[in-house]
């Protein structure tokens, strides 16, 4: 089984490279093209690029992005906490006014690139309708 098969892409198709389109998501750029903003609002992915056109509104970012961040923030508060724990002696009031908070913010502040990253690298395997068949056929009904 190939990338192709699941993804829908052929040969006749030019390649997309992956991870220049997963570092423009990273930043909150469009993956195509790298200028324009990839989202409307914190989370709300435009439907089309500003500077190239390209349709965005495609993706199927889905659960993805929340389980890759709950990963990544579960790693960095857990490594902190059994430091701290072996390192100092904070009050437990403290711990428990710390942790969430610090939980909090590292998952708001991911949240936004990895979307980005993750609709990036569907635009780049032509997942979910970024392989370009339905603009084509709108583009031939016109």
């Amino acid at each position: 089984m190939t990338i192709e098969s699941l993804t829908g892409s052929g040969a006749d198709q030019p390649h997309r490279a992956v991870w220049p389109a997963v570092r423009r998501g990273l930043q909150g750029r469009c993956p195509a093209c790298g200028e324009g903003p990839l989202f409307d609002g914190y989370l709300r992915i435009a439907d089309r690029c500003a500077a190239c056109g390209e349709e965005l509104h495609h993706h199927r970012a889905d659960d993805l992005p929340p389980y890759i961040v709950i990963t990544i923030v579960g790693h960095i508060i857990v490594t902190l906490v059994l430091a701290v724990e072996m390192l100092a002696d904070y009050s437990t009031l403290t711990q428990m006014i710390v942790w969430p908070l610090l939980t909090l913010a590292l998952s708001l502040a991911l949240m936004r690139p990895v979307k980005g990253a993750v609709v990036g690298y569907q635009w780049a395997l032509r997942m979910h309708g970024f392989d370009g068949a339905r603009r084509d056929e709108s583009a031939h009904e016109r």
